[in-house]
């Protein structure tokens, strides 16, 4: 079982947007699939609900039941669990990043952004938390997205693939959905795939030599 913590320490950046698309991507793969919706807001909880689909599944866990929550959910066959997280340092949250195999950031490519994922970095490193920084959002092409790639790099590894800032995001989500679940061959679509690809290329590279590190 792999858990994926999806942190940022500023609201808005898309967290509940890659627990969705990622969750339903590998769901579709036919992997055990878990979310976890530790933000008070319930966006993750509140999207699921509306679904058709129960796949990926959604169970109801507190930051403090986690460590033993987790063993019971991959005792029950889970592949990959993804726990969406609030927008803010809360208790527990330190827990939450031990139990985790990786952290996703996702970052809108703004300023404030910018600035809130150096706090974010900085509590991982405090936890010697392997994470991985995606830009959400952006708008291809532009100078503040390629500008937020560089200043991202100089504190961990980015994304190759950038979520885009596209319609077919909130229009899909609006009842339980995502963008691949209405048109698999779409560009959103072909996206999330590619993200997933990155994602695994870098724990593949990076993970076990992160823990053997931390471990050390």
């Amino acid at each position: 079982m792999f858990t994926v913590v999806v942190n940022s320490q500023k609201g808005g950046s898309g967290k509940s947007t890659l627990c969705r698309i990622l969750g339903v991507h590998l769901a579709r793969q036919s992997h055990n699939v878990f979310l976890i919706d530790l933000d008070e807001q319930g966006t993750l909880r509140d999207w699921h609900e509306s679904r058709e689909n129960e796949e990926p599944r959604r169970v109801e866990l507190g930051a403090e039941g986690l460590a033993a929550g987790l063993p019971m959910l991959q005792e029950h066959g889970a592949d990959f669990v993804f726990i969406d997280t609030p927008p803010h340092a809360c208790e527990g949250l330190g827990e939450v990043f031990r139990l985790a195999d990786l952290v996703l950031i996702p970052v809108k490519p703004t300023p404030d952004d910018l600035k809130a994922a150096a706090v974010t970095v900085r509590i991982l490193k405090s936890y010697s938390v392997p994470f991985l920084f995606v830009i959400n959002q952006a708008v291809q092409n532009t100078n503040i997205t390629a500008q937020a790639i560089a200043a991202l790099s100089h504190h961990g590894a980015v994304c190759e693939t950038l979520i885009i800032n596209r319609v077919t995001y909130p229009a899909a989500f609006t009842d339980g959905r995502t963008p691949e679940e209405i048109d698999q061959k779409g560009t959103a679509a072909k996206e999330t795939a590619n993200l997933w690809k990155n994602i695994q290329t870098y724990m593949n590279a990076n993970i076990q030599v992160l823990r053997s590190a931390s471990n050390g």
